[in-house]
């Protein structure tokens, strides 16, 4: 028995209330279902809701805990202590009633999948995965992938592909830290082993391999991000000839001024033309 919760109600109240999809899966799974009240008799209700009131004024009422962890700690040593008293309303205790009754009851699934919340990221240019104004680092090869997260009661998992996956231990409330396993950072002054190339890299150098060494000055100076720099050129490649572009005329590059505006620049500049020097 619930109210009329948006949580579970999809649409309707009372008798004619109709579950959402996934509180009917759930229900489906353990062997119940939901049943609401009608509203205003909020009474129907309160034999679930009174265990909330009680735990709030005994176990929660002058307590104080250092971690999650610490917290479920104490909830199962008073549990225990609390279940093996008799209670009046019952006329039993607790835990000799379940002993009684646990022949009776439906046996759960062998196997209960994990709930989790689905989340769609970007890795920023750091490694890090954000989420809740935590971070979490992922491998520096994913730096500009989009990676699926599930968060589940106790870890978070970042998913690259079938093949990639990285599980962090869930921090439970938003306290803007930054999470980093060893293994995502290459030891100091070592580098990465291999990076791989982008995609309008590989284009380009399979287009004109004469310039290898300007696409890697564009990726270390520019100021932009490299893949957007590296569309630019690739644009530039595709507009223009091979011939032109390796002739005894050099490119001649641009700063991205007002329309019009043909001031040379560095090899840094964001905007390349194909102009011949006289």
């Amino acid at each position: 028995m619930i109210d009329n919760t948006h949580v579970v109600v999809a649409h309707g109240t009372g008798r004619d209330m109709i579950p959402a999809p996934e509180m009917a899966a759930f229900g489906e799974r353990f062997g119940f279902r939901f049943v609401a009240h009608e509203v205003g008799d909020a009474n129907r209700s309160a034999c679930v809701e009174r265990p909330f009131w009680f735990i709030e004024n005994n176990f929660l009422a002058g307590r104080s805990f250092s971690s999650w962890e610490d917290l479920n700690q104490q909830a199962r040593q008073w549990c225990d202590r609390i279940n093996t008293t008799y209670k009046k309303h019952i006329r039993a205790v607790p835990r000799e009633l379940y002993a009684v009754e646990r022949l009776r009851l439906t046996p759960l699934p062998a196997w209960i999948p994990e709930p989790y919340r689905l989340y769609q990221r970007m890795v920023d240019t750091e490694g890090y995965v954000a989420l809740h104004t935590n971070r979490y680092s992922v491998p520096v090869a994913w730096i500009g992938r989009r990676v699926e997260v599930r968060e589940t009661k106790d870890k978070i998992e970042i998913q690259l592909d079938p093949r990639n996956l990285v599980t962090h231990v869930r921090i439970a409330e938003a306290e803007h830290h930054r999470v980093l396993l060893a293994e995502h950072r290459p030891p100091r002054g070592q580098g990465l082993a291999r990076i791989e190339l982008h995609p309008e890299e590989k284009t380009i150098l399979a287009a004109v391999p004469e310039i290898a060494a300007y696409v890697t000055a564009v990726k270390q100076r520019g100021r932009k991000v490299p893949g957007l720099a590296l569309r630019q050129l690739l644009r530039l490649v595709r507009e223009h000839p091979r011939e032109p572009l390796l002739g005894s005329s050099p490119l001649r590059s641009l700063r991205s001024g007002p329309p019009g505006t043909n001031d040379s620049a560095p090899c840094v500049a964001r905007v390349f033309s194909a102009e011949r020097r006289e």
